[in-house]
């Protein structure tokens, strides 16, 4: 699908809140592909444009409620199918404002600096604002907390290099400084930090330890999730050794070498071994053991500090849900 802005032909689609502020409006053009004929036309757009931000379906059918969505110059509705060659022309709306605040909201924090923050994240808090978390979040009580944090990734992300899932809990670093970014940045480009997690699986894992090199893309069927697939992927690369065997379960030390969205989540899937508790990859329902999302946590941390380059580790138990769940299992 060959996907060009309405002003400029040789510009590719970008879904970028602050467009305005770079000359490039918020209006979108492309020609339906013979292999997306007979496509939905929610669908195809929600499916085109998550390419490069996450737009969901139900967003898209207000836009075409709206009449920000034609075909070929004609208004649409959300079941009308696109045809080989049809011009699919959406004109966004103008996206509000979003900035973070400072909260209130109490932080664990493990190791501070002029330089970094290393935080225990709970289970259940999102990382950084976005669309449907605006507040509440750590990026909203970090500022409370230090004020200074790297400008590098704008002001929805600052100071934030890496991250969690919302109900993954664990350990996180965040820079307090732009020299700090750019240090701690390249070091997980080099797959140098040291990423260890705790994990509970469904299934008796009989090897002791392995690796799962095994490429990571979006899933066809919905943008949103992530699977094994050797198109459109990146490499990605896990690391796992038993810590418990429980009948049913396992209980996994995992080590990440690459960062990918969801890879572990992702990754035991793959390998018949899904998370307990995963509301998106585990496939298990009513065996949660009582866990609230996905039985993950990032329990160690390890980095070169960026200003005197000092090899710095920091642990923290798992939490207090997952410990309750390993003792119903001990007890069984």
């Amino acid at each position: 699908m060959k996907k060009n802005h309405m002003n400029d032909p040789s510009e590719s689609l970008e879904l970028d809140a602050n467009s305005k502020d770079d000359g490039i409006d918020n209006r979108f053009d492309w020609n339906v592909e013979e292999e997306h004929a007979g496509e939905r036309i929610d669908k195809h757009i929600a499916e085109i444009m998550a390419d490069n931000k996450s737009v969901s379906r139900s967003q898209v059918q207000e836009w075409i409620r709206n009449g920000a969505v034609t075909i070929n110059g004609s208004p649409v509705k959300a079941n009308s199918k696109v045809a080989k060659n049809d011009q699919i022309h959406v004109t966004l709306p103008e996206p509000e404002p979003l900035e973070a605040h400072p909260e209130n909201i109490p932080l664990e924090v493990i190791f501070e600096d002029s330089d970094v923050i290393v935080i225990n994240k709970p289970r259940g808090m999102v990382v950084h604002p976005a669309v449907g978390h605006p507040s509440g979040t750590v990026v909203n009580a970090l500022l409370y907390h230090c004020k200074d944090l790297s400008g590098i990734n704008g002001v929805m992300r600052p100071g934030i290099v890496h991250r969690i899932d919302k109900d993954t809990s664990g350990l996180l670093m965040v820079a307090k400084n732009d020299l700090a970014h750019s240090s701690l940045a390249e070091q997980l480009k080099e797959h140098t930090v040291n990423r260890r997690y705790s994990a509970l699986v469904y299934g008796v894992m009989q090897h002791d330890k392995g690796t799962i090199d095994a490429p990571i893309g979006r899933a066809n069927h919905d943008r949103k999730l992530y699977v094994v697939t050797d198109k459109n992927s990146k490499h990605a690369v896990t690391h796992f050794a038993v810590t418990e065997r429980f009948d049913e379960y396992t209980l996994l030390e995992l080590k990440l070498e690459t960062g990918r969205t969801h890879q572990i989540r992702v990754h035991m899937k793959y390998i018949g071994f899904p998370l307990v508790g995963d509301p998106v990859y585990g496939g298990r329902s009513g065996r949660t053991l009582g866990m609230r999302g996905q039985a993950l946590h990032a329990e160690v941390l390890g980095f070169n500090h960026p200003r005197s380059g000092e090899y710095m580790e920091f642990s923290v138990p798992i939490p207090a849900d997952l410990e309750h769940s390993l003792d119903i299992l001990r007890t069984r």
